[in-house]
C-alpha cells in the first residue's frame, strides 16, 4: 500500500537493542474525550486489537501514508516497550515487565473504517496496512518519573493538535497490560499503545509532524517527522 518502507529496530536511549519486533497490541477508546469526539460510546472494558509487525516504522523521516483510502487520521500514543514475558500478569508483574516508553502513531484509515464498521466487518484493514504504526525510539521505564501521570503533545505544521495527559487514561497503565496479557501472552519486544487524547484529524501529504513525551522543560522525548 506504501511505495516505500523504511525497517524498523527497537531503540532505547540512543542504542540500536537485540530484541526482535514482535507484535503491537493497542487499545482503543482509552480516551472518554477522543470516544466522545468521533461519537462512539465510553467503554466500560478495553478494546482490544493487534498491529503486525509489518505495520511498524520509525517515527522519523518520511512517514508515507495511502493515497487512495480516503482520510489517514493521526492518533497519537504513549507506546510501552516489553521486557519481560507476561500472561495472566498482575499489575505489579507489569508494571515490572516495561523496559521503555516512547511514543507511536496508531495511523487510521477513518473513511474506511467508518464503511467497515457499518457493515459489521472487522476493520484491521483500516488499522493494520503497512506503516500503519509509527514508532520512536525509546527511554528506559526508569526516565519516567510517574508514567500514569505524563504528558503527550502533538503538533502539525506547528499549530498543537493533540494535548493530553495519561492520567486522563480510562483504564490505568498498569492495569490495562495486566487486563491484555490475559488475552494475548506479552514477550519480550513486543509494543503496547495505550490510547489516544481527543484532537485526532487528517493528514496530508507534506503536513510536518512534531510530538513529545513529556512537558517541557522536562521533555524526555521529542520525534519529527514530514507526511509523503
Amino acid at each position: 500500500m506504501n511505495d516505500h518502507i523504511t525497517a524498523y529496530q527497537h531503540i532505547l536511549n540512543g542504542e540500536t537493542l537485540d530484541l526482535p519486533l514482535g507484535k503491537v497490541v493497542c487499545v482503543g477508546r482509552n480516551y472518554a474525550a477522543h470516544a466522545r469526539e468521533l461519537n462512539n460510546p465510553v467503554p466500560t472494558t478495553p478494546i482490544l486489537f493487534i498491529k503486525p509487525a509489518t505495520a511498524v516504522v520509525p517515527f522519523a523521516g518520511e512517514i508515507a501514508i495511502p493515497k487512495q483510502q480516503g482520510e489517514c487520521h493521526h492518533e497519537l500514543e504513549m507506546s510501552v516497550l516489553i521486557g519481560k514475558p507476561l500472561r495472566h500478569a498482575s499489575e505489579t508483574e507489569a508494571q515490572a515487565a516495561i523496559k521503555g516508553f516512547g511514543l507511536g502513531l496508531d495511523l487510521t484509515l477513518r473513511d474506511l473504517q467508518a464503511k467497515l464498521k457499518e457493515k459489521g466487518h472487522p476493520w484491521e484493514v483500516a488499522k493494520s496496512f503497512d506503516g500503519a504504526c509509527p514508532l520512536s525510539a525509546f527511554v528506559p521505564a526508569a526516565a519516567l518519573s510517574d508514567p500514569l501521570h505524563t504528558e503527550l503533545s502533538l503538533q502539525v505544521n506547528g499549530s498543537a493538535r493533540q494535548q493530553g495527559t495519561t492520567a486522563d487514561m480510562i483504564t490505568p497503565l498498569y492495569e490495562l497490560l495486566a487486563y491484555m496479557s490475559r488475552y494475548f501472552t506479552l514477550l519480550p519486544g513486543d509494543v503496547v499503545l495505550t490510547g489516544t487524547p481527543a484532537g485526532v484529524g487528517p493528514l496530508q501529504v507534506g503536513d510536518q509532524l512534531v510530538a513529545q513525551l513529556g512537558a517541557a522543560p522536562d521533555t524526555l522525548l521529542e520525534c519529527r517527522a514530514r507526511v509523503s
